[in-house]
């Protein structure tokens, strides 16, 4: 009895899946915790940037709405 074509694929995906990561060359601890503390860092920079570049504009479309 032959299974599925469709089942055979299916594990014939999985079988591929788990042989292309066991080539991948995963990042060691250290560089991991590194480039998180990185991406952390760049995320709340961009943040302060632009919540005052918000807060500016906001208090400069404020002051044009009151001049009127």
């Amino acid at each position: 009895m032959t299974q599925p074509a469709s089942k055979k694929v299916r594990f014939k995906f999985f079988r591929d899946v788990f042989a292309e990561l066991k080539k991948v060359t995963w990042p060691t601890w250290h560089q991991t915790t590194y480039l998180t503390g990185v991406v952390i860092v760049t995320c709340l920079v961009v943040g302060l940037i632009l919540g005052g570049l918000d807060f500016g504009l906001s208090k400069a479309v404020e002051a044009l709405v009151k001049a009127r």
